[in-house]
């Protein structure tokens, strides 16, 4: 297999020609070293946390096509004005957003010929149950948050979240983290050297996960809760009553939602095979210097 080449000189009819002499896929090899990137902890931390977010998303759309309507403040019911709402009209579905109604006939209202919100593709069960539904979601939430709570002391107590996952000083500047964005939307990903650590965007996602979308995920789950309430009154005041905290958990877990997409994207443009290597066995193969 041959994957890259060198410049030659020869000469073709009096002329000086330059051709390629092939380079063999094991120097390539050689000149792209196999580095340890991502440590145990982390990796089995991002499976559990991968399964329980993604059931958790799919039972949770099922919970949501019970009362597929969002409000703010104290109260919320069918009388009162929601901000958001998902539904029908016979067969046309709809979703209706501050007043602003947009068709979504075979994505949400009424697709897959079922009259829910969301259709069976996306939740857990297939059909419409709550009861299952809620109880694939409790059950997961509960795998979600002692791990979490453990990860989180992993990464104080072992220095990765100061070392690998806050920005830096340069990174901070809006000129960096423009030339990110710029290079990222061009599909230019870091090589070399630069790829060993996480870039300005990666820290800025995976720090908006870990300590912004999980711990408000978790929370206002627990103020939707009447025996939580009972118990932290407080939980409600601080989210402005349990319908601003249902809407709070929906916007988070749309936010899952969205990083999970980008997350999913972005191991497929920079190369399934060496990310997947990375977070199963913890080796990662730095990809060769992008020439300037």
């Amino acid at each position: 297999m041959l994957t890259d080449s060198k410049a030659q000189t020869a000469e073709v009819d009096g002329m000086a020609t330059q051709y390629a002499e092939p380079i063999p896929a094991s120097q390539e090899r050689r000149d792209s070293p196999l580095i340890y990137r991502t440590k145990l902890p982390v990796r089995i931390w991002h499976w559990l946390n991968a399964l329980s977010i993604f059931a958790m998303l799919m039972s949770g759309l099922m919970i949501f096509n019970a009362h597929p309507r969002l409000y703010w403040g104290q109260y919320g019911a069918n009388l009162d004005h929601p901000w958001l709402v998902i539904g029908n009209r016979g067969s046309s579905g709809f979703l209706n957003v501050f007043g602003l109604e947009i068709p979504t006939t075979g994505f949400l209202g009424y697709a897959q010929k079922t009259a829910n919100a969301f259709p069976p593709l996306v939740t857990i069960p297939s059909h419409y149950n709550l009861a299952a539904a809620r109880q694939w979601h409790f059950f997961f939430a509960w795998l979600l948050v002692p791990s979490a709570i453990v990860f989180l002391l992993y990464i104080l107590g072992s220095g990765h979240l100061r070392r690998d996952l806050m920005l830096k000083k340069e990174e901070r500047r809006l000129s960096h983290l423009w030339h990110d964005i710029k290079a990222h939307a061009r599909l230019r990903f870091p090589t070399g050297e630069a790829a060993r650590s996480y870039n300005s965007l990666q820290k800025i996602a995976y720090i908006g996960v870990l300590l912004v979308l999980i711990p408000l995920v978790i929370l206002t789950g627990l103020t939707m809760s009447p025996m939580i309430n009972a118990a932290w009154p407080w939980l409600v005041t601080l989210f402005g009553g349990r319908p601003s905290a249902r809407s709070i958990h929906f916007l988070c877990a749309m936010g899952f939602a969205v990083f999970i997409t980008v997350h999913l994207l972005a191991v497929i443009l920079a190369g399934p095979f060496n990310e997947l290597r990375s977070i199963i066995t913890g080796w990662y193969r730095l990809p060769k210097e992008r020439p300037e």
